[in-house]
């Protein structure tokens, strides 16, 4: 009776941890989504920080070229593509936080 009751639970925990790598490999909108209805204690129990990297690591490495993309201008409503901006001259990207 117990390892049947152990083996539902490492089955629960199994799928509830599927079911949170796929929510990261969605889009940001969609993640938020998912993750406004998940309860809070169940990121007590499921490993999150190893599911993000691996989720959310991407595939580019040091020294490859960055994907063209397209974003709004932070001030005015002009938007800035990578690939125009590069051709025009060199580009730096810069992530992160700076307050």
């Amino acid at each position: 009776m117990a390892a049947s009751a152990a083996a539902g639970v490492l089955l629960l925990w199994g799928l509830a941890t599927a079911g949170l790598y796929a929510a990261m490999r969605q889009t940001p909108e969609t993640f938020g989504a998912i993750m406004s209805r998940v309860p809070g204690p169940a990121m007590m129990v499921l490993p999150f920080k190893p599911l993000w990297d691996s989720a959310r690591s991407g595939h580019l490495r040091t020294g490859d070229a960055a994907p063209d993309f397209t974003l709004p201008m932070t001030h005015g409503d002009r938007l800035v593509t990578l690939s125009e901006e590069y051709r025009r001259h060199p580009v730096v990207l810069i992530f992160g936080s700076y307050t």
